[in-house]
């Protein structure tokens, strides 16, 4: 009989996490390296991403580093190519960038630039491990959302508008691509100080502010997404797809 810890583990799985060089994606990459799995971290520079792979082999993880831009289609195709001989069992789209910018200011650069790292880079990755986990019947995906998938945040047209279309994508790829055995959801996090999030925290009354609104009292450590990372792409969860579980403290569910 399989015991109920057994289901969490991810032994014999591999995973590729895109822009894991650093931050949450890092983050993730270790989790899921120690609940059993083989690692890819992708990212676009290659000193950072060695980097990433000493430190985790330095917890005896399994990790490899891969180049991946996932703004270029190009990019994609390249770096999913290494998988038409090997498993890929899990894929978490995490790859993000932000620039807080007033909506009257925004151009299309900006635009394009945030989107299509955001929200298209997200659908091509998922597009191109799908093909691959179609022939191996079954995977799991996770979309890296945000607390600006449900509400507004001022500042971030760009950024929660991809944000919100990776909710409407987790949706319809997991309707899609149930019957082929693969699982999409997302995790969203709430207020986590990452490179992309650093300079509000060194603001103490926008602190103050938010920590007024989180009901556990506290903002997110890193560490609090890996529970749920590991968890949805484990058998554990082999009957969830296409939900969005928001790691933020009890944030959402008090405004």
């Amino acid at each position: 009989m399989t015991t109920l810890l057994a289901t969490f583990s991810l032994e014999g799985k591999t995973a590729l996490v895109t822009g894991a060089s650093r931050g949450i994606g890092f983050t993730l990459a270790r989790g899921l390296a120690q609940a059993g799995a083989t690692v890819v971290i992708a990212g676009r520079d290659i000193a950072t991403l060695d980097d990433a792979v000493k430190q985790l082999k330095h917890w005896d993880a399994d990790a490899t580093g891969l180049l991946l831009d996932v703004s270029r289609g190009e990019s994609i195709t390249q770096a999913f190519s290494r998988f038409e001989d090997a498993p890929l069992d899990i894929l978490i789209n995490n790859a993000g960038t932000e620039q807080v910018c007033p909506s009257l200011e925004v151009d299309e650069a900006l635009w394009q630039r945030i989107v299509d790292t955001n929200l298209k880079g997200a659908f091509f990755c998922a597009q191109a491990a799908a093909r691959l986990m179609v022939r191996r019947h079954g995977g799991s995906m996770i979309n890296i959302c945000s607390l600006t998938s449900q509400i507004g945040v001022p500042g971030a047209a760009a950024y929660g508008a991809s944000k919100a279309g990776l909710v409407g994508l987790t949706h319809t790829l997991s309707s899609e691509w149930a019957q082929h055995g693969i699982r999409i959801n997302g995790i969203g996090p709430g207020y986590f100080n990452t490179d992309l999030t650093q300079v509000f925290y060194q603001d103490p009354q926008w602190c103050d502010a938010m920590l007024s609104k989180i009901p556990l009292g506290r903002f997110g450590e890193l560490d609090d997404l890996i529970g749920a990372a590991v968890f949805l792409s484990s058998a554990a969860a082999r009957y969830i797809t296409g939900q969005v579980l928001y790691v933020d403290g009890g944030y959402l569910a008090s405004i």
